[in-house]
């Protein structure tokens, strides 16, 4: 009987095997995850599961009848990788011989390196990435509480306005001069502050972090301009790490992710596809002809549903023996995420990093109020981005690298 292994049992991991049976494949499927919780969905759990009692089955994805009868492996982690016996290692020990493999292990948040106190949600020094770690936190998160966030991404933001609104006493901390201007830019960085600081949320920004003043448990934050905040609490929301360490060994490319091809297959070094063996989600770096050749990973919302469909749909192609070119659509989703911060809705498509530094342009809208901005190379839309208007929002989104398209 053929076997299909998919590593990581998150949203990409589960899409994978969703589009794998969809497509014909009936035998043995087994997710591994190294969480014990099946999938749910991630996003919600900086915004409404932080703002409210934490409970799986307010995230958990439904898991459809077609899915089938799937092996769960959960708890446990691969931690190596053997192309030439097709088989995944496990914490344990144990290895996995598979016909098929999905690489969908993602991401995880970095730390400070800084050891003391030691960085674990009973020193109070707390990160957001799964079900369990917004359990905690929100447990923390009580009224008059001191929070300071580290870091003034997405995920920061969110935090913010989240404990803001729970009553916590807010300070935000990060060496870039404007929350989200990594993404965003500073136009609308700057005007994010300042709605962040309506509701009370204060920065600290261009500045780093020195240590915690700390008896076990975290009570402060020292800053590089000298000043130390005062920290109940701390959530170091300042990048990630891909979980790729356990494909170190492999002879896959994975100076950035995983490498892979237009169908999602893992590449070596150089660029040569290994059959049978995909990666997805925030893991896969690819090219996405609307824009450009060059591959890129892509951390938005709908690139694991992408990602897990074309994984999915190509991997049963070559199960069954049609071989990869019979899946001939190209691959080109168009990135798509939204952040929810108070009463704001932020909706953005494409790719805003690729614009040029002047290449950004209120397109509709009052940018103190509700607004459509656009991003673009060379005159080329190359992404979107709405504070409200999502109607205005939505109708540019069929624009974006529409000339690059139509030039090849």
């Amino acid at each position: 009987m053929t076997h299909v292994v998919v590593v990581g049992a998150g949203m990409a991991g589960l899409r994978s095997a969703e589009a794998l049976r969809k497509n014909g494949f009936s035998d043995h499927l087994t997710l591994v995850g190294e969480e014990i919780h099946l999938p749910y969905n991630r996003p919600p759990l900086s915004k409404e599961v932080l703002a409210d009692e934490v409970d799986h089955s307010k995230v958990a994805f439904p898991l459809r009848a077609a899915l089938g009868e799937v092996e769960w492996v959960l708890g446990t982690r691969a931690t190596g990788l053997d192309l030439d016996t097709r088989s995944v290692t496990l914490h344990d020990g144990t290895t996995m011989a598979f016909d098929g493999l999905v690489i969908a292990t993602g991401l995880r948040p970095r730390r400070l390196p800084i050891d003391d106190p030691v960085p674990s949600r009973e020193s109070g020094r707390h990160i957001l990435r799964t079900l369990d770690d917004a359990a905690a936190l929100r447990d923390e998160l009580v009224p008059g509480a001191h929070v300071v966030v580290l870091g003034a991404g997405f995920i920061g933001c969110e935090v913010a306005a989240t404990s803001n609104k729970l009553g916590c006493d807010v300070t935000c901390v990060a060496i870039d001069e404007f929350p989200m201007v990594r993404p965003l830019g500073p136009v609308i960085g700057s005007e994010m502050r300042r709605r962040h600081e309506a509701h009370g949320v204060e920065f600290r920004l261009g500045t780093g972090v020195t240590g915690f003043a700390a008896n076990g448990r975290v009570h402060g934050v020292e800053l590089s301009t000298g000043e130390v905040l005062a920290a109940d609490v701390v959530v170091e929301a300042i990048s990630s790490h891909c979980n790729t360490e356990w494909l170190a060994d492999s002879g896959l490319d994975v100076a950035d992710g995983v490498l892979a091809d237009t169908w999602l297959r893992a590449c070596r070094p150089g660029g040569a596809a290994v059959d049978g063996v995909h990666v997805v989600g925030d893991l896969a770096r690819f090219v996405n002809p609307i824009f450009d050749h060059v591959p890129r990973r892509v951390e938005h919302w709908n690139i694991p549903t992408e990602t897990g469909k074309r994984a999915g749909a190509s991997l049963a192609a070559y199960l069954r023996g049609d071989g990869y070119e019979s899946v001939d659509t190209p691959f080109a989703p168009m990135p798509a995420f939204w952040s929810d911060q108070y009463d704001l809705r932020i909706q953005s498509y494409g790719m805003l990093g690729l614009a040029d530094s002047d290449g950004v342009r209120l397109l509709e809208g009052d940018i103190s109020d509700e607004f459509v901005m656009g991003y673009f190379r060379d005159d080329v839309l190359v992404g979107v981005v709405g504070l409200g208007m999502l109607p205005q929002t939505n109708a540019y989104r069929s624009r974006i690298g529409a000339a690059l398209e139509a030039t090849g």
